[in-house]
This record gives structure tokens, sequence and C-alpha cells, in this order.
């Protein structure tokens, strides 16, 4: 599995669970490694059978519960990792899981008191930190201020334990308004990240300009036949943009469910490129566009009940002229934001393992510079296929809004569907505990409030003609 071969790893998995008649993490790991491959039906039947089985460890129930969660079964992974903290109520790791899974159905305070039980079994989980610090807006009242401080002058603390921690302390600080110091801390644990990662943002500045290089429109109208791709609807744009704002917008439509952010494409894509001298571009173009509708399907439609289904990767916009290639009717949707509101919301995020860009000023406006002649070139080649949404519109005037990007879709539209707070849809991104409030505009120009410390990225932005000269 590590080596890359999931196809292979699935005989021997198969191995490790036969006969079994108790519930083992091999059960997990086989259902994974399925998942992986393209079946999920087996998987979700694995998981089912597991849960069959004689009762296992804690361990075998988390893995069950991730599989669960990969697979979109997200009320069956809460149930599990309900199962899990009970049978393991002292490990912290288990809590803060389940933390995210109750944040995932905007159960906040469930979430806050799971991540508060984590940290009290272990003063070292420090994801525990910055997963409660964003759970709510907090308050002069009700805060952790002392106890982040208290956690940030440890002794011998390890230089990447300051970065969760250091950003939870200056989203607290920003939601007490106390904004220089606020920055102070996404200033260090953003340098502390950047220093640790192996990153060149002149590599992804080519990756970008080749994908303008093969993706011409010459080739994308060398596409799939339409069968069944109407249903598909992508959202993309950079992080922080409002993806995950027009995603439970239009969740909330009759006949409508999102995968999340899922590779499913990526995947099918690369899985049909053949192999050959040509770098990865070049083979991605030569992927046979059916064969990587085919694979994507399968990927993406197990349950294959008619409904409408949102991909929702925001690093999907480099795939476009792909994906328009291999499911032509497929609905494609771009959200745009102010470059200086999405730079420094990206600035503010402590991202997994995605958007390496996003913690050095100069980084990101050369990778906004990139982005924006990509997006140049989409427009130019897909033309009227492409639908933009603004989010500063979208979060002014979400009934317009939504109402126009349904109609570009298909989908029907309903008022109600701008009332996300009451949405049952499941989120898993860095905006889950946003999209439980009513919608609001007030991140619009909240960079404004830190514009005595942005001078750096301003001028980078200037220079790197991502924003004009004399904007302020």
């Amino acid at each position: 599995m590590q080596a890359g071969r999931p196809a292979e790893a699935v005989v021997f998995a198969e191995r490790a669970v036969a006969g079994e008649t108790t519930c083992v993490s091999a059960h997990g790991l086989l259902a994974t490694l399925l998942l992986q491959v393209g079946r999920a039906k087996e998987a979700d039947e694995m998981v089912t059978h597991a849960l069959q089985c004689s009762p296992g460890s804690a361990d075998a129930y988390d893995a069950l519960a991730h599989v669960s969660m990969l697979l979109g079964k997200h009320e069956r992974a809460n149930l599990l990792y309900r199962r899990v903290v009970k049978l393991a109520p002292d490990d912290a790791r288990f809590w803060y899981n389940l933390a995210s899974s109750e944040r995932s159905f905007g159960r906040l305070q469930e979430a806050e008191s799971a991540c508060n039980r984590a940290i009290a079994l272990d003063s070292s989980h420090y994801a525990s930190y910055l997963l409660r610090s964003e759970l709510r807006v907090q308050s002069a009242e009700n805060n952790h201020l002392g106890e982040l401080q208290s956690a940030l002058s440890r002794p011998g603390l390890d230089e990447r334990a300051r970065v969760p921690l250091g950003y939870a302390l200056a989203k607290e600080l920003d939601d007490l308004q106390r904004y220089s110091e606020a920055f102070q801390y996404f200033q260090e644990s953003a340098q502390i990240r950047r220093r640790h990662l192996s990153y060149s943002i002149a590599m992804d500045e080519h990756k970008i300009a080749r994908i303008q290089q093969i993706f011409t429109p010459d080739l994308i109208q060398r596409r799939a036949r339409p069968e069944g791709s109407s249903r598909f609807i992508f959202i993309v744009g950079l992080p922080r943009s409002g993806t995950t704002l027009l995603e439970h917008i239009l969740s909330g439509l009759e006949r409508v469910r999102s995968n999340g952010e899922t590779d499913y494409f990526a995947r099918a894509l690369f899985a049909a490129a053949p192999a050959g001298p040509q770098d990865v571009f070049a083979r991605a173009a030569l992927a046979d566009p059916g064969r990587v509708a085919a694979s994507y399907g399968h990927f993406a439609d197990h349950d294959s009940n008619g409904t409408r289904i949102i991909e929702k990767l925001p690093l999907n916009y480099l795939y476009l002229g792909a994906i328009h290639r291999a499911l032509p009717q497929a609905k494609l949707v771009l959200v745009r934001r102010s470059p200086i509101d999405a730079c420094f919301a990206m600035y503010r995020t402590l991202f997994g393992v995605g958007y390496p860009f996003s913690y050095d000023f100069e980084d990101l406006a050369r990778y906004h510079a990139a982005y924006d002649q990509l997006l140049e070139h989409w427009r130019k080649t897909l033309k009227e296929e492409l639908c933009e949404v603004v989010y500063e519109e979208l979060v002014s005037d979400p009934l317009q809004t939504g109402a126009r990007v349904a109609q570009h879709c298909g989908l029907t539209w309903n008022p109600r569907a701008i009332e996300v707070e009451k949405s049952a849809t499941i989120s898993m991104t860095a905006s889950a505990a946003q999209v439980r409030r009513p919608i609001y505009g007030s991140s619009s120009g909240r960079w404004r409030h830190y514009i005595q410390h942005l001078g750096p990225l301003l001028e980078a932005l200037r220079r790197h003609r991502v924003i004009s000269a004399d904007s302020v």
C-alpha cells in the first residue's frame, strides 16, 4: 500500500481477514484498499461484514469509522467514533476524531467537549487546541487565551508544536479584535510551517504554465461522449474563497448531494494516462476521455441513485480542461474572491498537507498571479461552460447569486437553500464551523484590520500584477 500498489495490497489484506470472526484493524485496511481501487460498494460491504463480527478493539472500529467517513457514511462513522471512545476512553486521539466528526454535523458544543477531553488526557495533543479554537467565535468571558499562552511557554516545546498552538491563539485573539497580537502569532506560526516544508513556488508556476500549454482548445474539443456527465457539478476556486458556502447552498436543493473534497477526478485521469517518456501533463492529455469518464463515474457515483453530485475540491481548477474533455456536460463553477482577502484568509489558515504556498507573502502573490493566468486560459477555452461566482456577491445577495448558479447547473431553485445554518449537509473542511451560521459578509475586507502588518503582501501583489498599483 505504501509503495503505491493498492491492487496488489488487496490480495494480502484479504488473506489477513480470511476466516477472521473478530472485528480487527485489517478489516478497515482492506476496506480502505478497496476504496482506493474504486471498489466502493465492496468497501462498504466489508465494513458491514466487520461490524457483524465479534466485538473488536478500539483501533479496529476507528479504522472502520474512517472508511465510513470516506464513503460518505457519516452517521455510521459518528456512531463508530462514539463506540471507540467507550472502548478506549483514555486515548486522546480517539476523542479528537470524535470531535472532528461532531463538527462535521454542526454539533459544535459536543465537538468542544470532546476536544476538552482530549486535551485533559494529553496536554501535548496540539491539534485538539486548534480544532477547539475554530469551533466558535471566542468572547472576552469565554476563551482559552491563558491556556494557550501557557502551552506556548512550556520549556523545551518543540518548534513544530508552536504551529497549531500559535494558529489557535491567533484565531482567538482575532475573535477578540486584538489584531496586532493576533498577527504576531499568525506570522510566527506561518514562518515555522514554511521552514519545515520542502516546497518551491517556481515548481507550481511551471506546472500551471504546462497545463496551459497542453490543454488547448483543440485538445479539449476532442472529448468523450456526454452520456450521464450532466449529473456532476464541480465547484472550484482557491481555498477560503467561498467554495464551501456555495456547496452548502446547492446541497440544500432537491436531489443534490456532495461528495465533499475528493481526488476522484485526478485519480481517474492519471489512472487512464498511458506510460511513456513524456511528463505527467503530456501523459494526462493522452488519457482516453471515455475511459477517464467511466473511471470517475465508478469512483464518484457509487450510490447510483440518480441524484446530482457535487465535487468540491478547490484544486480541481487545475483540471477544468480535462474535466470538460471527459465529462462535457458536467457543470463547472468557479468561485472568486478579492485577491487580498483570499490571500490573507489562506495565510490565516493552517492546512493539512495542501496549499504549501499559503505561508509566505511572496509565495502567495506569485501563486495568485499564476492562478490568474490559468483562469484567463480557462475563460478563453471553456467560455460559457464556466460559471463564475464572486464571493462578495454571494454573501451580499445569496438569493440572486444562488438562483443564477442553480440555473446554470440545471437545478430547481428553492430560496430556503440559503438558510445554510439549518442544513444537514456534512462539512469536513476548514470552514465547517462557519457554515453553521447564517450567511454573513463580515469576512469581506477583513484584511483591513491588519493593514499595518500587510504592507509586504500588498507590495508583492502589486509587483506581480495581481492587484493594481493604486489598490489600498
